[in-house]
C-alpha cells in the first residue's frame, strides 16, 4: 500500500476512534441516572425506538421501555442523553406537584438556529417567566389601546365572509381561507395592520410559514437536533428552514423599524409598540436607579 494510502487509513481509524470516544464518555458516568437500555456510541438507543422514529412507533417502543425499565428510564438520543416520564401518575407529580423545577426547556439545536434569540418560546427560567407575564398583560389589556382583540377578530370575519361569497356557491377547500383569516388576526395583534389576502408579502409569509411546518415534520429535523454540529455541514432540506427564518426575520424586522419611527407611547397600536414602550419603562428605571 502507498504511503498516502496507509495515512489516509491511519487518520480514518484516528478520528473514528475518537468520535467513539467521545460520545462513549458522554454517555458513561449515568450511575445516578435512572435505568434504561444499554446505548451505543454516536447513535445511542436509534435501534431501539426505531430507525424512522414515528410518533406512532416511538410512543410503542417507550411503552416497552416504560414496562421493563419502570416509568422513569434512561434513552439517547444520538448522543444526547434524554431521561423519560413516561405515564400519567408520574406526569402529573412532576408538572404540577413539581411545576417550579420542570417549568425549564430543554435544548432545541434546530429552532435554537432558527430563532438565534430565545423569544418567548424557549427561554428558561426568569427571562421567561418575564415575558410571559409582559405578552398576557398585553393581550388582556389590548382594549386600551386604539383597537381591541375582539374588534380585529370581527373585521377580519368580515373579510372572509366576503371572500367566501366571491366563490358563489361552487366547491372550494376552505383551509387556505381559514389560514389566511387567522393568520390575518395574528399580524394585526402584532403588526397593528391586516394584509390583503392577495399581497405578495403576506402570501410568501404564509407560504414560508407551511413550508417550514411541513420541514419541521420530517426526520431531517429529528437527524439535526441529535446531530447539529454534523448536520450543518451534511445537504440537506434542513438548509432550507434557516433560509425561510432569515426571510421570516428580515419581514418581522421590517415591521419593527416602521413601528420604531412612528411610535406613540401615549397610544400603543400592537404588540409591538406595547414591546418598545416595555423597553423605555425598563432603560429609564436602570439610568435613574441607584447604582
Amino acid at each position: 500500500m502507498e504511503p498516502l494510502g496507509i495515512t489516509t487509513v491511519f487518520l480514518v481509524i484516528c478520528v473514528s476512534c475518537l468520535l467513539f470516544l467521545s460520545a462513549w464518555r458522554k454517555m458513561s458516568g449515568s450511575g445516578k441516572l435512572p435505568p434504561g437500555p444499554v446505548a451505543f456510541p454516536i447513535i445511542g438507543n436509534t435501534l431501539q425506538l426505531g430507525s424512522k422514529l414515528k410518533f406512532i412507533g416511538l410512543c410503542a417502543n417507550l411503552l416497552q421501555l416504560s414496562e421493563k425499565y419502570g416509568s422513569i428510564f434512561t434513552i439517547y438520543l444520538g448522543s444526547e442523553r434524554v431521561v423519560v416520564l413516561y405515564g400519567y401518575e408520574i406526569m402529573k407529580e412532576s408538572l404540577i406537584g413539581l411545576g417550579e423545577e420542570f417549568s425549564g426547556r430543554g435544548s432545541m439545536p434546530l429552532f435554537e438556529k432558527m430563532a438565534q434569540e430565545p423569544g418567548i418560546v424557549f427561554s428558561n427560567g426568569e427571562r421567561w417567566k418575564k415575558l410571559r407575564r409582559f405578552a398576557l398583560t398585553n393581550l388582556r389589556n389590548f382594549g386600551m389601546g386604539k383597537k381591541s382583540i375582539e374588534a380585529r377578530i370581527q373585521e377580519e370575519t368580515h373579510f372572509l365572509v366576503e371572500r367566501l361569497r366571491n366563490t358563489h356557491g361552487q366547491p372550494f377547500d376552505p383551509t387556505l381561507f381559514l389560514t389566511h383569516a387567522v393568520s390575518n388576526v395574528i399580524c394585526s395583534i402584532i403588526f397593528g395592520d391586516r394584509f390583503d389576502y392577495e399581497d405578495k408579502k403576506f402570501v410568501t409569509l404564509i407560504n414560508i410559514i407551511e413550508e417550514n411546518g411541513k420541514l419541521q415534520r420530517s426526520p431531517w429535523t429529528a437527524l439535526y437536533n441529535f446531530f447539529p454540529t454534523l448536520m450543518d455541514y451534511i445537504p440537506g432540506p434542513h438548509h432550507k428552514l434557516f433560509k425561510n427564518a432569515q426571510e421570516f426575520r428580515r419581514f418581522v424586522l421590517e415591521r419593527v423599524n416602521m413601528h420604531k419611527e412612528s411610535l406613540d407611547p401615549s397610544c400603543p397600536r400592537d404588540f409591538i409598540d406595547a414591546f418598545f414602550i416595555k423597553m423605555e419603562e425598563v432603560w429609564s428605571k436602570r439610568l435613574n436607579g441607584p447604582f
